[in-house]
Order: structure tokens, then sequence, then C-alpha cells
């Protein structure tokens, strides 16, 4: 399989008719708004990443960092149907972990639905473990499983690659 190129940057104001549409393609409900992802692009707070290859939005990352907390939230995760499996989704959840980190974080905690095990092994496979469960979380009624995992600074853990672009291109 061929890996495209794509760079992980922070979203702007133009990416958010991009943002809506990855939204609609991959969720079913309990999508983020226009004026959601306008809010967020702006604020301090938070960090939406997109992973461009050439000039479409193929995937998309929402992680949220209170001020004083040393706890992150991955709000958000989504790849485009057309690009899913090609190492997107695991680049992304990496970018925002590294946005945490400099914003102080010590831990990231996400919640995902129950039926999602594609998402599940993921999560487990990049070192989130389950610590506990949200009932009726979704807008269908579907339940959500909690994940944290720990964020330990290294070398690797650099602040300026963490906001910076990244271009991911396949290797020869």
């Amino acid at each position: 399989m061929t890996v495209p190129d794509y760079v992980v940057r922070p979203a702007t104001r133009a990416d958010l008719d991009a943002l809506v549409g990855l939204e609609a393609a991959v969720f079913a409900g309990d999508r983020l708004s226009r004026r959601s992802f306008g809010r967020l692009v702006e604020a301090p707070s938070a960090a939406v990443l997109v992973a461009d290859v050439g000039n479409a939005v193929a995937g998309a990352t929402v992680v949220l960092v209170r001020r004083n907390s040393r706890t992150a939230r991955l709000y958000s995760i989504a790849v485009a149907p057309p690009f899913a499996g090609r190492g997107i989704g695991p680049a992304l959840l990496a970018a925002g972990e590294d946005f945490a980190r400099t914003r102080g974080a010590d831990r990231m905690r996400l919640e995902v639905r129950t039926d999602n095990d594609r998402a599940i092994a993921r999560y487990h496979k990049a070192g989130y473990l389950p610590f506990g469960r949200r009932v009726d979380y979704y807008e269908d009624g579907a339940d959500a499983l909690r994940f944290e995992k720990p964020l330990a600074a290294g070398p690797d853990d650099a602040p300026a690659k963490s906001v910076a672009a990244r271009s991911h291109a396949p290797t020869s």
C-alpha cells in the first residue's frame, strides 16, 4: 500500500467548510457545527489540527486543555473514509498529544462509542487505558468508554515540533 504525502497543521478559519464536511462524512450524529469549529480554531485552550493530502483535508482532531489543568481532552478525531488506514489518524492523535504537552498537560482523556471496536483497538495500541463508562452519552443513546493516557515528556516531545506543520512523505 502506498501512503500519500500528508501534512498535519493547525486549522484556520479557511478550513471551516472542510471541517464541517468531514464531520458529516464521518459521524452520523454528535457533530461539531461550523460555529463551534470557528470558536475552537481561535481558542488558545484548543487545538484544531488538520491533515492535508494535496488540497484536501483528509482528517482532523480537536484537543482541549483548560487553563490550570493538567488533563487534556481529545474532543474529536476523524479521518475521511477515502484516507482511512493510511496512518493519518495516529499522526493526528500524536500531534494532539504534542499540543497537550506544550500546554502543560500530563495526561489525555477521551470518550469513544462502545460499539467502535476499531477506534478502541487503536486507542489501546496508542497506550490509552479504559477507566470508566458514560451511560447514554451520545445523542442516539449509545454508551461511551472513557480512556486515559499519561503524557510523559521525553526528547521527542519538543514544543517546536508540536504546532509546526509536519510533512509525512512516503519513503522509498
